[in-house]
């Protein structure tokens, strides 16, 4: 099997929320690291089966170890407006496209992992797509929590601005009580408003 300089896991938060960004991290590590930060992150699972304050404490440690050089991470994020404009496929491309170049992940030499139903650009070669690739491949987990916590924290900044709403408790999911205040108050610049009219 052909052995890779880097390794990179990517996945995505906030696909099915009536409001807010959708997100797309990435965790890049060099093949020269992988055993120091997979003892950073030993033990490590996707974000939905952590609680909140694990996937902060886990957000902290890729803080930590992207400041000593260890790995490279970053998400993109893709606004609502955009969604309703050209659809959750091309927001999710456009903030793939935004991480990896953040991420610094090269063309070449980089093996690309993806969960679920994600595909990288074209120009990374060599790609995977892998079925709860989150729960499979560490490198993905990392990505998933990164991608996860990075919306959240938009999201609860954002009820500051939007108070009515409740966006710190779900988040922009489509809970009882989001889709009472939608009723009450009317739907914000935050929200999906193709994906509001669909459900209703």
């Amino acid at each position: 099997m052909k052995k890779f300089i880097w390794r990179a896991g990517i996945d995505e938060a906030g696909r099915g929320p009536l409001a807010g960004p959708v997100s797309v991290g990435v965790c890049a590590v060099q093949r020269i690291h992988e055993k120091e930060v997979r003892k950073i992150f030993k033990g490590v699972k996707e974000s939905k089966q952590l609680s909140e304050k694990t996937r902060e404490e886990y957000f902290a440690r890729l803080e930590f170890a992207q400041k000593n050089g260890l790995l490279n991470f970053s998400v993109g994020m893709v606004s609502a407006k955009h969604i309703d404009e050209k659809g959750i496929v091309s927001a999710i491309k456009l903030a793939m496209k935004q991480a990896l170049s953040r991420a610094l992940v090269p063309h070449q030499g980089a093996l690309i992992l993806l969960d679920g139903s994600l595909y990288a650009p074209p120009e990374f070669k060599n790609q995977k797509t892998i079925i709860k690739g989150d729960e499979k491949e560490w490198v993905i987990a990392l990505a998933s929590i990164a991608a996860k916590v990075t919306r959240d924290r938009y999201m609860i900044k954002m009820a500051k601005k939007y108070p009515q709403y409740g966006f710190e408790i779900h988040k922009g999911y489509g809970t009882k009580s989001h889709y009472s205040s939608i009723h009450k108050n009317g739907v914000s610049a935050l929200h999906r408003k193709t994906w509001i009219s669909k459900k209703n």
